[in-house]
């Protein structure tokens, strides 16, 4: 029997089991062939299953007349690039936008549509470099963010809906935004001349920074695909870190040679992965939202509850602010604890109260499993918070430097049942879990 005798069902359940390439062969078998491959339930599967695609749209958003010809508008509009970063690069995008829509959706118009071709011809002409291969297929897909209508200037609330996110510490807030390839023309210029390397072919172009008046940047090194981050040291000499493990670089290429992964993908495909698995997620205050970077999942977010008051901490990475060449403290980390009372109250010896006060603070703070500190004293960033049941969490940043890229923090809080001013019992100490102080393998 040949396959022309075959039934319809029988020819879609074999189709269904090939690849695009040997669907597209297939239909120059014969005219019976062409129709059945040419089903356009067949071509929405590879559309579902490989660019994420409900409804039949190009790679502009434009509809097509049919999945088909949206794939082959996806095949052609990317025929420069290997198929599979192209599927990969898309993945990240949607993931990223996917959970966005549903967590976090005022960013979603700050995202630019793709850059085309002949854009990313001109932005690596006009600063003199080839971006990596996985970076120019990101960029496709995606031209960074709009920023802030002041551009930088440190407004809120809109700069705080950089799609990497920040965190705030003091008179330090930071918010990273993706910029898109005019920003970067900008910023990559402004920075090599404040470096003193104005002038020069740009082996480093800026691809994020903070919108907020803290000053974060990060560099995509065009040569090695790595991507850093700037230190305190950055404009006096050009000191950073870098921000994706090296060995993942460049570990996969297609069967040309091709660099099937840059320190761009795999920074964004992790922060997307974070983002999904509740890892870091948005936070609110007052009537500003944006992403956090501090942890909120064990084990390196710490939780304990002592006699109704529950103690939440986590520490973030602070690059901007770490100085590699002070051998006392070189790695600076900021650190969230979030406070509150369990809706039964502050129980102690089996006496229940509807208050509980901070009065005191006592900290054990290690590096390399060294106890190097040991600070203790009145209040928190000057503050004695009053918890009740009920009420949102009490939430407060704070931060300290190590000598050493990996350590903790430890400790207590004193509290009094009621109020200070009218005690109901004797102080209590509420437990505080050791939380991680660690230069990451990924730094945001």
């Amino acid at each position: 029997m040949g396959l022309e005798d075959m039934g319809g069902l029988a020819i879609h359940v074999i189709l269904s089991k090939f690849a695009p390439s040997d669907v597209a062969s297939f239909c120059c078998v014969s005219e019976r062939l062409r129709v059945w491959a040419s089903e356009d339930s067949i071509w929405a599967r590879f559309c579902s299953d490989e660019l994420n695609l409900s409804s039949p749209r190009d790679p502009n958003g434009n509809p097509t007349a049919s999945f088909k010809a949206a794939y082959r508008a996806w095949r052609e509009g990317f025929a420069m690039y290997p198929w599979s970063l192209v599927m990969r690069a898309k993945s990240c995008w949607s993931k990223l936008k996917a959970w966005l829509a549903v967590n976090f959706p005022e960013v979603l118009p700050t995202l630019r549509r793709g850059a085309s071709e002949d854009e990313i011809k001109r932005f690596e002409k006009s600063l003199k470099i080839k971006l990596p291969l996985p970076t120019r297929v990101l960029y496709r897909f995606c031209d960074g963010q709009e920023l802030p209508d002041e551009e930088m200037s440190g407004s809120l609330p809109s700069s705080l809906l950089g799609i990497i996110g920040g965190y705030s510490v003091y008179d330090h807030l930071v918010n990273v935004f993706l910029l898109p390839l005019s920003q970067m023309v900008l910023e990559t210029k402004d920075y090599m001349r404040l470096i003193g390397l104005s002038g020069r072919s740009y082996k480093y172009i800026v691809v994020a920074a903070s919108a907020t008046y803290s000053e974060k940047s990060f560099f995509l090194n065009c040569i090695s695909g790595q991507l850093f981050v700037g230190t305190r040291n950055l404009v006096k000499d050009g000191e950073m870190l870098p921000c994706v493990p090296d060995a993942l670089i460049n570990s996969v290429h297609d069967p040309k040679g091709s660099q099937q992964q840059d320190a761009m993908l795999l920074w964004l495909e992790e922060h997307g992965r974070r983002l999904q698995d509740g890892i870091i997620g948005v936070y609110q205050e007052r009537k500003f939202r944006s992403i956090n970077l501090f942890p909120e999942k064990a084990p390196i977010c710490s939780s304990a509850v002592t006699n109704g008051v529950k103690v939440r901490a986590s520490a973030a990475f602070v690059p901007e602010l770490s100085n590699l060449q002070d051998e006392s403290d070189k790695f600076m980390f900021a650190y969230s604890i979030r406070l509150s009372l369990s809706p039964d109250g502050c129980i102690i010896n089996g006496m229940t109260f509807s208050s509980c006060q901070l009065y005191w603070r006592s900290w054990i703070i290690r590096a390399n499993d060294l106890v190097v500190a040991n600070p203790n004293g009145e209040a928190v960033i000057g503050k004695y918070p009053l918890l009740r049941p009920g009420e949102e969490e009490f939430v407060y940043e704070s931060r300290t430097s190590l000598q050493s890229s990996r350590g903790s923090m430890e400790g207590s809080f004193t509290f009094v049942p009621g109020r200070l001013a009218d005690a109901k019992g004797g102080p209590f100490a509420v437990e505080v879990a050791s939380f991680p102080l660690q230069l990451p393998e990924y730094i945001f």
